[in-house]
């Protein structure tokens, strides 16, 4: 369980950084995501400066995030570019298919370099933060719960 301090800390890191915000953007539930925007309530006009559009991406990693890089195969995103009736710019960047969610990822990045990025944060970012949170823990405890402990008894004949 999270206590109300590490959430706190975690939300502050979450205002300030918008590598945190848009990865966890990125990463939500779509279904969540789209609910806590229509509570929101506030949908800014925007122009496109690049419409939501899906495309391929190649992911790479690293063995021991230090060893030389390999292709692990390719992912599809889909992304998008607006900027606000003040010139704010936002971008989306989601994985799968979905233009919507990137559309939302996309409005609320704009936001967050706004006035308005308190109650975002307040009313969509935070609910997203704990659902991972929960999610996370929720993990956890599965994988704890198959966890076996192995013991080694002494037997009397080395003695």
């Amino acid at each position: 369980m999270t206590n109300e301090n590490d959430m706190t800390a975690s939300g502050a890191e979450l205002r300030q950084s918008r590598k945190s915000w848009m990865s966890l953007l990125a990463t939500a539930d779509e279904a969540r995501l789209r609910d806590l925007w229509a509570g929101f309530d506030r949908n800014p006009d925007h122009s496109w400066l690049r419409a939501p559009e899906a495309g391929g991406v190649m992911v790479r990693g690293r063995m021991g995030a230090a060893g030389a890089p390999f292709n692990l195969g390719e992912m599809t995103v889909t992304r998008c570019a607006l900027t606000l009736a003040d010139g704010t710019v936002g971008h989306g960047y989601v994985q799968g298919r979905s233009k919507a969610k990137a559309e939302i990822a996309a409005k609320i990045d704009a936001m967050m370099q706004t006035d308005a990025a308190d109650d975002l944060h307040r009313t969509i970012l935070v609910p997203l933060l704990k659902a991972k949170e929960d999610h996370r823990m929720r993990r956890a405890a599965k994988a704890a719960a198959t966890k076996v402990d192995f013991f080694t008894m002494v037997r009397g004949e080395d003695g």
